[in-house]
């Protein structure tokens, strides 16, 4: 999977010279909570909630409402903006992504190609839901964990052509990998939770679970 399959290409973006109020007003109107801030198509900035509520005036101050509200409508973006901002291609693996906020501590990636142009943007939510694709957790069926003590070329093989054999149609599969352990965790097609364990096991596969799921 990449970053593309999953980013959003509707992209809401702000100039330098957006004040801070038009762009709180930009982020309410579309439910978002990060803007990029582009420059002659090219991205220069970022601005989130969280920064403007760290470059905001403390609620401890004795300014009043009507002194805040003049600040935030005087303000420009680009006093506060993130300048710093880590970026990805949209062809990156969408692994690289969850890496990249991960090690940086942050929630987004606007995606950009061609000298910094902003094609997309890309946050955690996006991650989760692809790790929910990915699992088939929506999915109607049986979610089946195989133990594999011993792992050896040709398990997956194996274990998939017993299901192809019973005509039960694989929907997703996904490998873990522990100390001493190898997991195989596959989502299956088929309601019949019992056949599934009785044919792994026939085969000497220890089943250490098999959910019937409901789907969405």
């Amino acid at each position: 999977m990449d970053v593309h399959t999953y980013m959003s290409k509707e992209v809401i973006t702000i100039s330098q010279d957006t004040k801070i109020l038009e762009a709180l007003d930009v982020m309410k109107a579309h439910k978002i909570h990060r803007l990029p801030v582009v420059e002659k198509g090219q991205l220069i900035g970022l601005v989130t909630e969280g920064v403007i509520q760290q470059n905001s005036p403390s609620t401890a101050t004795s300014l009043s409402i009507h002194e805040l509200n003049y600040l935030l409508t005087k303000t420009t973006v680009k006093e506060i903006m993130l300048t710093d901002v880590k970026t990805i291609s949209p062809n990156a693996l969408l692994e690289e992504a969850a890496v990249r906020m991960r090690e940086n501590q942050i929630s987004v990636l606007p995606v950009v190609e061609n000298q910094n142009q902003v094609v997309g943007i890309i946050t955690e939510k996006d991650i989760f839901d692809a790790f929910i694709d990915l699992l088939g957790y929506y999915n109607q069926g049986c979610r089946v964990v195989v133990d594999i003590p011993e792992d050896h070329t040709g398990i997956l093989e194996n274990i998939t052509h017993l299901f192809a054999t019973e005509k039960m149609s694989i929907d997703q599969i996904a490998v873990y990998r522990k100390t001493g352990l190898t997991q195989v965790v596959i989502q299956v097609a088929s309601t019949d939770d019992a056949k599934i364990k009785e044919m792994l096991t026939q085969q000497h596969y220890h089943v250490s679970s098999c959910l019937l799921k409901n789907g969405k």
